[in-house]
């Protein structure tokens, strides 16, 4: 007896792969906003630094904190709920959502961090 994937084209692909990425992109951004990363990327270290751009990114910090907050919730929704996580595509697509909203958490950093350039 074979065991069927539950996937219609029979693709399959590991659900350890977009976890591992969904995972990887939460601590990119931990360390960008909350590691001091993106601040010293955009407005300098030690001497060098400008307080009116670490005001700025601190800005843009908050205002992707909750699209991060919102993509953790999707992930851990992802493997807690016994619905997603015994179906492959629901669980495919669900950490696929996850990991598009933690590079739009990214790119809000970077855009916010640009602009807060001086």
């Amino acid at each position: 007896m074979q065991a069927m994937s539950g996937r219609p084209n029979g693709w399959w692909i590991s659900p350890a792969i977009p976890t591992i990425a969904n995972c990887a992109l939460a601590v990119l951004w931990v360390f960008s906003a909350l590691g001091g990363w993106g601040d010293a990327a955009f407005c300098g270290e030690d001497e060098g630094r400008d307080p009116a751009c670490g005001a700025g990114f601190e800005d843009a910090v908050r205002v992707s904190a909750p699209v991060a907050v919102i993509a953790a919730a999707v992930a851990v929704t992802a493997w807690s709920m016994p619905g997603v996580r015994r179906r492959p595509s629901r669980l495919d697509v669900t950490l696929t959502v996850a990991a598009f909203v933690w590079v739009i958490a990214e790119g809000v950093l970077f855009i916010g961090g640009y602009l807060a350039k001086p």
